[in-house]
């Protein structure tokens, strides 16, 4: 398992699985994502973007983190934020913004709450952008990228992560199936 940039060729991928999870597209631009994969089966399994809001000074947000659902709770997503982390550590943020309905995942990375009064007018109306194409409370939160450190829980886990993969149950056909009546039908053997 590995983290990398995403590629032009992942474009269509992304647009996908983030339209399929439900998260942010605003101004959708693929080389702000970054990716996981699984080395074994080349599989793109979890993703997120570092987004650049121009201005004075600029600011940097993680947003549509998202991990596919077999593969949750394997130290993906802590992977994908750390790799964001470090790109925003490289352009030199002192500050990293999050808006999230779920701030206890991100608080265990060194995130920490925002009143929403102190986020600059940019922070603010995404903030409230979000806010309206959500039920859940959207948390502004902020973080230190330098300060991060990665719980060693979640590395151990990511070493081995795999699909994890629901069993079905096997399908079993009934008279209904075939469009028979169980009460009303007779059997050309019937001896009842």
């Amino acid at each position: 398992m590995y983290v990398r940039d995403a590629r032009n060729r992942d474009e269509a991928w992304l647009l996908d699985r983030i339209e399929e999870l439900g998260l942010d597209e605003t101004a959708f631009r693929s080389r702000d994502y970054v990716i996981a994969v699984d080395q074994e089966s080349n599989a793109r399994v979890g993703f997120g973007r570092f987004r650049v809001h121009t201005g004075d000074p600029e600011r940097c947000e993680l947003t549509s983190i998202g991990v596919l659902e077999n593969w949750r709770g394997q130290g993906v997503g802590a992977h994908v934020i750390e790799r964001l982390l470090r790109n925003a550590d490289i352009e030199e943020f002192d500050e990293v913004y999050a808006l999230t309905p779920v701030p206890d995942y991100l608080a265990q990375f060194g995130f920490r709450p925002v009143d929403p009064g102190d986020l600059d007018e940019r922070l603010q109306d995404r903030l409230e952008a979000k806010q309206a194409q959500n039920e859940a409370e959207i948390i502004p939160m902020v973080a230190d990228p330098t300060r991060f450190r990665m719980p060693d829980r979640l590395r151990e886990r990511f070493k081995t992560a795999h699909e994890a993969v629901a069993e079905e149950p096997p399908e079993t056909e009934s008279p209904e199936d075939f469009g028979i009546d169980p009460d009303e039908a007779t059997y050309k053997y019937d001896t009842g």
